[in-house]
């Protein structure tokens, strides 16, 4: 079974016992353990067969996870800002943090 849900914005494909990165959860202080439920479910169906999809949303449908880790750091990226014929060069760096997160379960 699969779902797509709608997250932070963006949409993507889970399946049961996966896990997955999300934007950081609660600023980093959701407990290990702690239960997430995502009711923004867009589409639910079953690998090679029939799938509800919801206008946006399935209704009924929900998909829960628990934490696994916190807080993950992703990897590093550098900006590089040049401005020809003028000294001046700079570079700075982003290190986005996330929340690592294993699906439970998914209902509907």
């Amino acid at each position: 079974m699969y779902a797509i849900i709608e997250e932070s914005g963006g949409q993507r494909k889970v399946a049961d016992g996966e896990e997955i990165l999300i934007d950081l959860y609660k600023g980093g202080e959701a407990g290990q353990g702690e239960a997430i439920t995502f009711d923004k479910v867009l589409v639910i169906g079953e690998a090679g067969g029939s799938a509800k999809v919801g206008t946006p949303y399935v209704g009924g449908a929900s998909v829960t996870a628990e934490v696994v880790e916190p807080v993950v750091k992703g990897e590093k990226l550098d900006i590089h800002k040049y401005r020809p014929k003028k000294a001046s060069r700079t570079k700075t760096g982003h290190r986005q943090r996330y929340t690592l997160v294993k699906v439970t379960g998914l209902k509907g």
